[in-house]
C-alpha cells in the first residue's frame, strides 16, 4: 500500500490539531489504511475520514487525451498526545 502524506498549507494547520491527511489507492478500505498508520509511524488511530479524488483527463504533446487513475483522500485523528514526524514544521 502506498501511503503519500498531503503537505500542503491545509493539512499541515490540521496536522496542529491533531489530524492528519494521505492519499492512498482508490481500492483500500479504512480497515486497511488504519492498520498500514498503526504499523508504519507506531501511532494509535481513532477515527478515520475518507474522501474520493475523481481521476484528471488530460492531453499529451500529441493531442491525445489520457485518464489519470483516481485517489482516495484520508484524513486519520490519532490519540491524544500522538504526533507523526513528517508533518512537523522545522523552526528556522
Amino acid at each position: 500500500m502506498k501511503l503519500i502524506p498531503l503537505l500542503t498549507e491545509k493539512s499541515l494547520a490540521e496536522a496542529r490539531r491533531g489530524s492528519y491527511t494521505f492519499l492512498v489507492g482508490a481500492g483500500f478500505n479504512k480497515s486497511e489504511v488504519r492498520k498500514a498508520i498503526e504499523s508504519v509511524f507506531g501511532v494509535h488511530v481513532t477515527g478515520i475520514n475518507s474522501l474520493s479524488v475523481k481521476g484528471l483527463s488530460k492531453k499529451n504533446f500529441k493531442g491525445y487525451i489520457q485518464r489519470q487513475k483516481g485517489a482516495k483522500k484520508v484524513m486519520v485523528t490519532l490519540k491524544d498526545k500522538e504526533k507523526i514526524d513528517l508533518f512537523e514544521e522545522k523552526k528556522k
